[in-house]
């Protein structure tokens, strides 16, 4: 499988630099054996009674920081906390840190160098009283590169890149297909008979990394930190046998319901780290639909849903989102994948 094969071009203007107000306004194209166009607000019409929403409830975090190695300023992008309390990070300006170093951030807020990783990567221990508290003093969010912010991350960003779901802080990025979720949704849903379980996968900095090599199998994912406890294990189990299908929100709960399941289908409990990588050819062993944004082209994300709605079938279907003017990436418009 070649990088070639999962590109497409898309038209600048079609990059969403904004979210939908409301919501669940964003337009919705439901993926299946034919091409239809609805909205959000119509997604519980197109579930039934029985069917379990899988939503990630990861929140994010300000996780670009700026700090000073003497005179050498030196960027830091979290990536993931360790069992051990220390963070995986990727730096700017790598060359000038080493083993040992302290790297000055505020008055009460440094991180020392443990080790420096390939990559431009390094593991840092932070060194203040209340790390969420210096962290959301001192951290700016880290949007994705194309959408630009000259003048800056936004007070509305702090908002509009955070879902409804947002309990537990780690994230770098967010899950952007839960971003279209809203309380009156959520109301559609109970009516409908559809219920909802909440997994958390924390989304590292390796999901704004490209792809940089000609055969995709030789690309090594970076590992996320998930969790699914016994109890959402259990519920989801429980639906699959009454008959209901598995309906994850986005990539990220999908990947991780697939990690926590074995080869039977059977989900069980989860609490670590998840590098799956999903590509065509994969098969399934939980996820019966799923909800989630349009991705980039050669992105690991477009591979996945290549994997799950077929090749040939999200290619038609990111050419007519392009041709029907559907907005893209993480605050565009969102399908329902069938699984192929």
């Amino acid at each position: 499988m070649k990088l070639s094969d999962f590109g497409y071009n898309l038209p600048a203007e079609r990059i969403a630099t904004a979210p939908a107000r409301p919501r669940d306004s964003a337009r919705l194209l439901h993926v299946g054996e034919s091409l239809r166009d609805y909205v959000v607000r119509d997604l519980p019409g197109l579930l039934r009674a029985g069917d379990l929403l899988v939503v990630n409830d990861t929140k994010v975090i300000p996780a670009q920081l700026t700090a000073m190695r003497g005179a050498a300023r030196i960027g830091i992008t979290l990536d993931r906390r360790l069992d051990d309390g220390s963070w995986r990070v990727l730096l700017r300006n790598a060359r000038r840190v080493k083993a040992g170093d302290v790297l000055e951030i505020d008055p009460e807020f440094s991180a020392v160098v443990l080790a420096v990783l390939e990559g431009g990567a390094a593991l840092l221990r932070f060194e203040t009283a209340d790390f969420y508290a210096a962290l959301a003093r001192a951290g700016a969010l880290a949007l994705p590169p194309y959408i630009a912010r000259p003048e800056g991350i936004t007070a509305a960003d702090a908002a509009d890149y955070q879902t409804m779901f947002a309990a537990h802080e780690g994230a770098v990025a967010a899950p952007t297909a839960g971003l279209h979720f809203t309380p009156e949704l959520m109301a559609a849903f109970a009516a409908r008979g559809v219920d909802v379980v909440k997994v958390t996968l924390h989304v590292g900095a390796g999901t704004f990394l490209p792809v940089r090599v000609d055969d995709v199998r030789d690309h090594k994912m970076h590992a996320e930190r998930g969790i699914l406890d016994a109890a959402a294990a259990r519920r989801m189990n429980d639906a699959r046998a009454a008959g209901g299908r598995i309906v994850p929100v986005g990539t990220t709960a999908l990947r991780l319901i697939e990690s926590a399941a074995g080869d039977d289908g059977v989900v069980k409990a989860f609490d670590g780290e998840t590098d799956i990588f999903i590509l065509p050819g994969y098969r399934f062993k939980v996820a019966d639909l799923l909800v989630t944004n349009f991705h980039l082209p050669h992105s690991t994300l477009l591979m996945l849903v290549s994997a799950f709605a077929g090749v040939a079938r999200v290619k038609a279907a990111y050419q007519h989102a392009i041709a029907a003017g559907y907005r893209f990436y993480s605050y565009g418009d969102a399908c329902l994948l069938e699984r192929e």
